[in-house]
């Protein structure tokens, strides 16, 4: 589709800079599918019109949440259709929030891990070691 007057959107810098990226991010996201083409001019610029600056910042929301393109494309998909996408969203925040527990679990497993590792070595100056081995054990003398 070819616009006949320029006033008729706004081009892909004005659209960038009103919601902070780069223009390249928004041709990504229109490659991507989060973005659907826009009408473009007779000199094939794309105009888009002033409501994709609310689905930039929808996106920009979504990302800072954790979620990844395919989900943020899937909330779009049910809001493109006029539901509200509350449902799906609430499903994968529940979602998003078991992964982090369980990551932050294993963070945890791991600085617990690094605290023992760093009490168990040597005060002083080190031994000599063979290169294949990190931390000689230490004898009861503390040597």
């Amino acid at each position: 589709m070819t616009v006949t007057s320029e006033r008729a959107g706004l081009r892909v810098a004005q659209v960038a800079e009103a919601v902070g990226v780069r223009p390249d991010t928004i041709r990504y996201y229109e490659r991507a599918g989060l973005l659907p083409a826009p009408p473009r001019t007779a000199a094939g610029y794309r105009m888009y019109p002033a409501d994709v600056v609310d689905r930039l910042r929808f996106i920009q929301g979504c990302q800072r949440l954790g979620l990844t393109l395919r989900e943020i494309a899937e909330l779009l998909a049910v809001r493109d259709t006029g539901v509200c996408p509350c449902e799906p969203a609430e499903q994968l925040l529940r979602r998003h929030i078991e992964e982090l527990d369980r990551e932050l679990t294993r963070l945890a497993g791991l600085r617990g891990d690094l605290v023992r590792i760093l009490g168990e070595l040597p005060d002083g100056r080190c031994f000599d070691v063979d290169p294949d081995i990190w931390c000689p054990p230490v004898d009861r003398e503390g040597r």
